[in-house]
């Protein structure tokens, strides 16, 4: 007698979020808290490493451009690796990575081990976020989905603020060396966490050729769904005819058009998002306030993206994507327009910064949810970690243009021009095929295939 077969993602999409998978996103966002953590807490510990090496500015950049490089290769490369080894594989690599080299900074003699070591750093800490959100959203209900992504990507900001504490409370008691050191027993210790309660991805599973992956897939499936799988049931599973892992598939007729929109969504938000970030404080103190005003700025941007973040969430299932996009980023121009003629009226500044939080920043929780929608599951974390790492390069970008855009075009210059790449972005946007709220690419074109029994 023949077992019907089990389409995978419909189990998963169908059943109820179960403690078991709201724990598997609890996992996921305290290991993107690390990625948080680094990147504030170097911006403190920068000005010592600098005293007891007697660096110049110059040199220090080198030190923060090393790791957001490494970021972005790390998100590119080990995205990949998760679509090829497993989503766990690749967290437990990427956490291995970071810790290792971020032990050895503490023990670091000379500048350029500096560079060298936060540029492995980094690799681990941007390859870990590609396979974190598409394990998250592969154990999410399709109504809880879009929230168990914005829980992850909120580990950013959460593991800055948790940062800046850590560092400014830490610092004048165990030096950067002690900072070091903390951010490598960190990671070994999540380490230790995925190995004892971190589950293989089942949708990953079921896509494998052995019948041993499959039978991992069918008991995941009872124990995080409590749907009853039968033993030997076929598993459906989406598209197959890519290559796992394969960046030369997300180019392939059927995504080409996908991918470079999506890409070039990404550059442009972070050049915009970038450049708020990295130079906001310092134009708000070139038009009046003090360096410790001006940091207020920098709390309201953050502050507004965590508030609004679930906002967004509530409308990735009830809008189409394209939709909600071009409507952040009408947002997005319009509060950078306003910010260029706010001048001293601190009380319209600040406000438009905190709305910036969802006009400027808030399309990455969109852009994430749009890639799961897009891409099937053997190439989710390639999709991921390429349009991540095209999105770092919007960062260094962004990164670099903000002094140059304050000299010769003052503050208000400096704030009209971030309208420029969300208005790239936007003309992108345009060229997103939009979907139904709720529903994936595999499923709008039942582009399904079973796995044999």
């Amino acid at each position: 007698m023949s077992v019907a077969p089990i389409h995978v993602q419909s189990v998963v999409d169908d059943s109820p979020m179960l403690l078991r998978r709201w724990a598997v996103v609890a996992v996921c966002f305290t290991i993107a808290l690390l990625d948080g953590f680094d990147t504030q807490s170097i911006a403190f510990i920068g000005s010592s490493i600098a005293d007891e090496f007697s660096m110049s500015t110059t040199s220090m950049t080198w030190v923060i451009t090393a790791s957001t490089v490494g970021m972005a290769l790390g998100a590119i490369t080990l995205g990949s690796v998760g679509d090829r080894i497993g989503r766990r594989r690749a967290i437990m690599t990427a956490l291995t990575i970071f810790g290792f080299f971020s032990l050895l900074g503490a023990f670091a003699q000379e500048p350029w081990q500096i560079v060298a070591l936060r540029f492995l750093i980094g690799l681990g800490m941007g390859g870990a976020t590609p396979s974190l959100l598409a394990l998250a959203a592969e154990y999410s209900s399709s109504a809880r989905r879009g929230m168990s992504m914005t829980l992850v990507l909120l580990g950013l900001p959460g593991g800055a603020m948790l940062g800046g504490i850590v560092a400014a409370a830490w610092l004048p008691v165990l030096g950067w060396r002690g900072i070091f050191f903390l951010g490598g027993i960190l990671p070994l210790f999540l380490l230790l966490l995925c190995v004892l309660a971190l589950p293989e991805s089942a949708s990953y599973l079921a896509t494998r050729p052995d019948e041993a992956s499959r039978t991992k897939a069918r008991a995941l499936l009872r124990r995080m769904t409590g749907a009853g799988i039968p033993d030997g049931a076929p598993l459906l599973t989406e598209r197959r005819d890519e290559q796992a892992g394969s960046v030369r598939a997300l180019f392939s007729p059927h995504y080409r058009v996908s991918t470079m929109s999506i890409c070039a969504v990404y550059l442009a938000n972070w050049i915009a998002w970038f450049l708020l970030l990295q130079w906001m404080p310092t134009a708000l103190h070139e038009a009046g306030l003090s360096k410790e005003a001006a940091a207020t700025g920098t709390i309201l941007v953050n502050g507004g993206f965590i508030v609004f973040s679930f906002l967004v969430t509530a409308l990735l299932t009830r809008v189409a994507i394209r939709t909600l996009l071009l409507a952040m980023f009408a947002l997005g121009i319009a509060l950078a327009l306003g910010l260029s003629v706010s001048g001293a009226n601190w009380t319209l500044t600040f406000t438009l910064l905190t709305l910036a939080g969802l006009g400027i920043g808030g399309q990455q929780l969109v852009l994430n949810y749009l890639i799961v929608q897009t891409f099937p599951t053997q190439l989710r974390g390639t999709a991921t970690g390429f349009s991540i790492g095209v999105g770092r390069t919007g960062s260094i970008i962004g990164s670099a243009l903000g002094g140059w855009l304050l000299t010769v075009g003052g503050v208000g210059g400096y704030f009209a021009f971030i309208a420029v790449p969300l208005a790239v972005a936007a003309v992108a946007t345009m060229l997103l095929r939009s979907r139904r709220p709720g529903v994936s690419a595999s499923s709008e074109s039942g582009e399904l295939e079973s796995s044999p029994a």
